[in-house]
C-alpha cells in the first residue's frame, strides 16, 4: 500500500514497515520538479530496496509533481502540509509521530528547512539525522542561515554535494562535528542518453531546422538562474548567427518576468518556451548547447542530464559547475561576473559545429566516469549503515 495523500491532521496511516529492513525517512521541503527533488526517485530505484524501505516527508502541497515518480519506485510518501517556513515548525509533533509509528531508522534532510525541523524531530525521536546540503551558505536568507547554523550540531552526517559547497560549510562552521563528506550528485547515464530515440521530436515541433544549431536549458525560473541574463546573452548570439534557436523548459515564480523580458527583446521568432516537462529527455536531445547564467548554484542535476544527453555545457562557474566543465575541453567556463563572455567564447563554437560535437562527446565521459547514481547510491547506503552502527 502507498501513502500519497495529502494528511490534514497529525493522524498517520497504515503502518507498512518490515522490520528486516532500515527504515529511511526523507524530509524535504516540496516535490517539486527542482534538481534536489527529481534526484529522489532517480536514486530509489537504484537503492536495494531488499535491504532498505524509504519514506518521505514533504510540506508544501501545491509542489507535488515528482510524488508519482516515487510512488512508481515502490516510496512511501506522505504531505504534512504547512504553507511556509514558521507552519513548517508547528509540524514537528507529526513528524515524531511518523517516525515513531513507521519505525524510522534514519531521517535524510535535503535543504537547510527541512534539515532543521529533522534535526529537531530526530532529537525527540532518539534517531540519527543524515543532511545533504545543495548549496553554499553565502547565498542563504539571514534568518535560514541561522537556523541552519543553530542546529547544525544536531546531525550524525553531512552531505555537501559538491567541494564548493563543503568549503561554504567550513568556511562558516568552525566545528568538527559533524562530519562533512562530499557526495557528488549523479544520474542515471543509461536513461539519459541521446541515443534513445524519444517523443515529441521537438525540432519538427517548433520548426527548427536540423541543421540549425539549438541552444538551451531546462530549469525552475528563479532569480538565481538570472534567466533574464540568458535571454540578453541569447539575443547578442542571434545578432550574429541568425539561425541559431533557442529552447528554456521549465516554469516558476518569475515566469512573468521572463516572458516580459523575452517580447521586450523580439525573440519570438527564434525563442522557444516549452513550459514544464514531466520528461525533459526529448528537449535535451534536441539542444547542441546547454547554457546557464546562474549566479549561484550547488552541482545542478540539470546540467548533468544535459552532459550525459551529449550537450555541450557553456555555464557561468556558479558553485560546483567548475568541478564539472574544464573550459576548451567538455564545454564552456566563464566567470560569474561576466556571463557576457559566454557570447565571444560560443561564437567559436558555432562558427565550428563539429567542436561543439567534439565537447559534448567529452561531456558525457565526464559524467559517465564520475557522476554515475550507481556510484552516488553505494555511497549513500554505506553512510547509512555507518550511521545506523552508530
Amino acid at each position: 500500500m502507498i501513502i500519497s495523500k495529502v494528511e490534514t491532521n497529525t493522524t498517520v496511516g497504515p503502518v507498512l514497515t518490515n522490520g528486516k529492513r532500515t527504515v529511511v525517512l526523507h524530509i524535504i521541503k516540496s516535490l517539486g520538479r527542482g534538481g534536489a527533488e527529481m534526484l529522489l526517485p532517480e536514486t530509489l530505484a537504484k537503492h536495494n530496496q531488499s535491504q532498505y524501505e524509504f519514506h518521505y516527508i514533504y510540506f508544501l502541497p501545491w509542489k507535488d509533481q515528482v510524488v508519482g515518480d516515487i510512488e512508481r519506485e515502490n516510496g512511501i510518501v506522505t504531505c504534512i502540509p504547512a504553507k511556509n517556513n514558521i507552519q513548517i515548525f508547528g509540524k514537528t509533533g507529526a513528524i515524531v509521530q511518523y517516525i515513531k509509528t513507521h519505525k524510522v531508522q534514519i531521517i535524510h534532510c535535503h535543504m537547510p528547512w527541512a534539515g532543521v525541523i529533522g534535526r529537531i524531530a530526530g532529537r525527540l525521536a532518539k534517531v540519527p539525522v543524515v543532511y545533504t546540503e545543495h548549496n553554499k551558505w553565502e547565498r542563504y536568507h539571514k534568518a535560514t542561515y541561522f537556523f541552519n547554523k543553530y542546529s547544525f550540531s544536531s546531525q550524525a552526517k553531512v552531505l555537501a554535494v559538491s567541494g564548493e559547497v563543503a568549503n561554504s560549510i567550513q568556511k562558516h562552521y568552525h566545528k568538527n562535528t559533524p562530519a562533512i563528506q562530499v557526495l557528488r550528485n549523479g544520474i542515471n547515464i543509461d536513461k539519459f542518453s541521446r541515443d534513445i530515440q524519444m517523443e515529441p521530436l521537438v525540432r519538427s515541433l517548433y520548426n527548427i531546422p536540423e541543421t540549425a544549431i539549438v541552444i538551451g536549458i531546462t530549469c525552475v525560473f528563479r532569480k538565481q538562474k538570472r534567466l533574464t541574463t540568458w535571454l540578453e546573452v541569447a539575443k547578442q548570439l542571434h545578432n550574429v548567427f541568425t539561425d541559431v534557436h533557442f529552447i528554456i523548459v521549465g516554469d516558476g515564480v518569475l515566469k512573468e518576468e521572463v516572458y516580459a523580458k523575452a517580447k521586450a527583446l523580439d525573440m519570438h521568432n527564434y525563442l522557444h518556451f516549452a513550459g514544464l516537462q514531466a520528461e525533459v529527455r526529448p528537449y535535451l536531445q534536441a539542444m547542441d548547447i546547454f547554457m546557464m547564467t546562474s549566479e549561484f548554484e550547488g552541482l545542478p542535476v540539470a546540467l548533468l542530464e544535459a552532459m550525459s544527453m551529449r550537450c555541450m555545457p557553456a555555464c557561468t562557474a556558479a558553485g560546483g559547475i567548475g568541478e564539472l566543465i574544464q573550459d576548451g575541453e567538455n564545454g564552456v567556463l566563464v566567470p560569474i561576473e561576466e556571463p557576457e563572455q559566454l557570447i565571444n567564447k560560443l561564437s567559436e563554437y558555432i562558427l565550428y559545429p563539429e567542436k561543439i560535437k567534439a565537447a559534448a562527446q567529452h561531456a558525457r565521459q565526464t559524467v559517465a566516469s564520475n557522476f554515475s547514481i550507481q556510484t552516488m547510491v553505494a555511497a549513500l547506503e554505506n553512510t547509512y549503515e555507518e550511521v545506523v552502527a552508530g
